[in-house]
């Protein structure tokens, strides 16, 4: 266990695993077991719980009384009301803003440099973070902390909905309309800056109804669709030729298969959710976490 694991806070871990959705590391549905995640941050149960209490009740994650935690699947629905919520937010911001700093400027003229790396360097993970960051980034330079947390939850629920969605043409557009808005905010011209905003969170928006609608019975009806040995048994019995079987003395006994396939499942998962929150840090915006 490494010391970046160890974190001691709720908040803290809360804000890493929403920090693993933003650049796409923790896929919608993904389960987070309680155990698993004590063990990767070196805590106890109890305060993951409360991590993921807090990620609950703002609509990041959700829980089954029977099967545990979960990352949440948006609905296209309620991916427009998070947009909707969004617009809200940034476009208001914006409206209300006074003239940003020269510090505040030179701070998102930083953010989108490393966005711009991240893109050139083909990193999925890092070119998702920073591009849905650049708002929440934006929220704070224009003085609203506490909308900014707001913010980067309805930026993760879009995210989510994005999920893989997103190519690299469209990552560099994005980028590219951030530019804009922060030559506009420089300037001095607001008006300006709000209707580049609005044109972008539409644009991005806009791709985010191709994702195919989820199919509560795929799981299902792909297990029963027959499968290519199935036909060739039916083929080869049409014909009169029957495959050989091999004799009842040959077969290996398999009485420990199930255990040991769930004891696979839950390794492969909690190296899944450790490789998925270890990729975020190096991309973040800068803020250490206090270990």
């Amino acid at each position: 266990m490494t010391s970046e694991h160890s974190l001691k806070s709720s908040i803290q871990i809360a804000a890493r695993i929403t920090e693993a959705i933003l650049a796409k590391q923790l896929a919608p549905g993904t389960r987070l077991g309680e155990q698993q995640l004590a063990d990767l941050f070196g805590v106890s149960r109890t305060l993951i719980r409360e991590a993921l209490m807090r990620l609950a009740t703002r609509g990041i994650v959700m829980v089954s009384a029977r099967r545990g935690w979960f990352v949440i699947e948006p609905t296209a629905s309620e991916a427009r009301e998070a947009f909707e919520a969004r617009r809200v937010i940034e476009l208001g911001l914006l409206r209300h803003a006074r003239p940003l700093s020269k510090d505040a400027i030179a701070q998102l003229r930083d953010h989108i440099t490393r966005e711009q790396a991240a893109i050139a360097g083909d990193d999925v993970g890092a070119r998702s973070y920073l591009l849905g960051d650049f708002h929440v980034c934006l929220c704070e330079c224009l003085g609203n902390n506490l909308l900014s947390e707001t913010l980067r939850d309805l930026t993760a629920r879009t995210t989510l909905t994005a999920m893989l969605r997103q190519s690299s043409s469209q990552a560099v557009d994005s980028c590219e309309d951030h530019v804009h808005i922060v030559a506009a905010l420089e300037s001095g011209d607001i008006d300006e800056a709000e209707r580049l905003m609005l044109d972008h969170l539409h644009v991005v928006e806009s791709t985010l109804y191709d994702v195919i609608p989820n199919d509560p019975l795929n799981a299902l009806r792909t297990a029963l669709t027959p499968v290519s040995a199935a036909k060739k048994s039916k083929s080869t019995a049409s014909t009169g030729k029957h495959a050989s079987v091999a004799p009842s003395a040959t077969r290996k006994p398999v009485a420990n298969k199930t255990t040991a396939r769930v004891k696979t499942s839950r390794a492969a998962t909690a190296a899944s959710i450790s490789s998925s929150l270890s990729h975020v840090s190096s991309y973040s915006t800068g803020k250490e976490m206090k270990k």
